[in-house]
């Protein structure tokens, strides 16, 4: 499985993909919204975990943009933020997140939340961009 991390921290990227690259998950790795945009295009993805706040284009943006796409739409968004605020959190699922977690957060919290926005998608048939 292919999963896009997009922060604009660059040691956040680090070790988000740590955590999934020891998980067997292979991984790539984005700025911003923009910069996912542009790889999306060319690289095959399962799953994108995105930061809200970044410069370009923020984590709110990048998900209404994929959900407006319809070659991007089902592909599972995990927000990962420092945004612990359940207005944002609302905000975000209602956007198309499948799922928002708050950091610093743990290898063991991201693979539990990717397992269950895949189990969540595979219950209701949404598994188009969706491979193990």
């Amino acid at each position: 499985m292919n999963i896009m991390i997009v922060d604009d921290c660059q040691t956040t990227r680090k070790l988000l993909g740590h955590y999934l690259k020891t998980r067997g998950y292979t991984v790539v790795f984005a700025e911003n919204g923009l910069d996912a945009l542009e790889k999306l295009g060319t690289e095959t993805v399962n799953l994108v975990m995105t930061d809200l706040n970044m410069p370009y284009m923020d984590g709110m943006e990048l998900i209404k943009t994929l959900r407006a796409d319809p070659q991007l739409s089902e592909i599972p968004v995990l927000m990962v933020t420092t945004e612990n605020d359940e207005e944002e959190r609302a905000k975000a699922l209602s956007s198309g997140a499948n799922g928002y977690l708050v950091k610093p957060v743990t290898g063991d919290a991201i693979a539990q939340n990717i397992k269950s926005i895949i189990k969540q998608m595979f219950a209701t048939g949404e598994t188009n961009n969706v491979r193990p």
